[in-house]
């Protein structure tokens, strides 16, 4: 996560993939909620780099990208279980 330490990803990650599960009505546990919330910013960053040039910074920001990362990834979850 662009410019956050290893604590401040964890934290920002839980509350990121808590958001996102609350949004696609799934239920996960905390583990899992951080797993999405640091992947999610880390795949949403990249494709934020490759596409845009550039990523949101700071904690929000990183929020921000968290959530829409671990969205993306919830729903490609019950995508990939259906087939």
């Amino acid at each position: 996560m662009a410019g956050l330490g290893w604590i401040a990803a964890i934290i920002v990650g839980a509350i990121a993939g808590w958001i996102a599960e609350k949004i696609m009505s799934s239920s996960m546990g905390l583990i899992l909620n951080i797993i999405l919330g640091i992947v999610g910013a880390v795949v949403m960053n990249f494709l934020l780099l490759a596409i845009v040039g550039s990523t949101l910074g700071g904690w929000f920001g990183q929020l921000i990208v968290g959530v829409i990362g671990a969205c993306l990834l919830i729903a490609l979850t019950r995508a990939l279980r259906r087939v």
